[in-house]
């Protein structure tokens, strides 16, 4: 699951830059960054699926609702922020999407962290 999340970070990294461009040339998000936040999203259906997996066996110290939590919550950021994006069509929209990128991967960290007890 560790490798999912880190090839989602790096496209998530990839597409904040395609993102930056839009924001420094103005534009509104291209056809080329949707695809890549749905390409993510349908990584994020798979890493919550193994999520949930990994979550059912025995793991006792794990807090599974805040886990599960922050599995959801990975979900569901980039559709908000698309959706906030194309509400509000300008580049504070854009930059929605930007801040949405940039939440994934630090949501990653924190399931890490929830599933990493202290020693």
């Amino acid at each position: 699951m560790v490798q999912l999340q880190i090839a989602l970070s790096a496209l998530c990294g990839v597409t904040a830059l395609l993102v930056l461009v839009q924001i420094a040339r103005d534009r509104l998000v291209n056809r080329v960054v949707l695809g890549l936040l749905a390409l993510i999203e349908v990584g994020l259906v798979v890493h919550l699926v193994l999520g949930i997996g990994w979550l059912t066996g025995d793991r006792p110290d794990i807090p599974a609702l805040t886990y599960f939590g922050y599995l959801v919550g990975s979900l569901a950021v980039l559709p908000l922020a698309a959706g906030w994006a194309w509400a509000e069509r300008s580049r504070s929209g854009t930059a929605v999407i930007l801040v949405g990128l940039v939440v994934v991967p630090y949501l990653f960290v924190r399931l890490h962290d929830i599933a990493t007890p202290p020693a």
